[in-house]
């Protein structure tokens, strides 16, 4: 599944996780991404949105 959302085109970004002895390792930090239906021009659509465009009401659910 695609981990971009198709709203606002959040995605994906590297970063490190320093642990307390200050060991550096790679990660990525992933939006949270649903997959869910929405209302696009009247007709319903399944659409990768994250969890902020569906709280913040960018997108209407059906």
């Amino acid at each position: 599944m695609s981990k971009v959302c198709e709203i606002c085109g959040k995605h994906p970004v590297a970063g490190r996780s320093i642990s307390h002895s200050h060991r550096v390792a790679i990660r990525k930090f992933r939006p949270n991404i649903q997959r869910v239906y929405v209302v696009v021009d009247g007709h319903r659509r399944k659409m990768n949105v994250c969890t902020n465009c569906l709280k913040s009401g960018k997108v209407a659910r059906s």
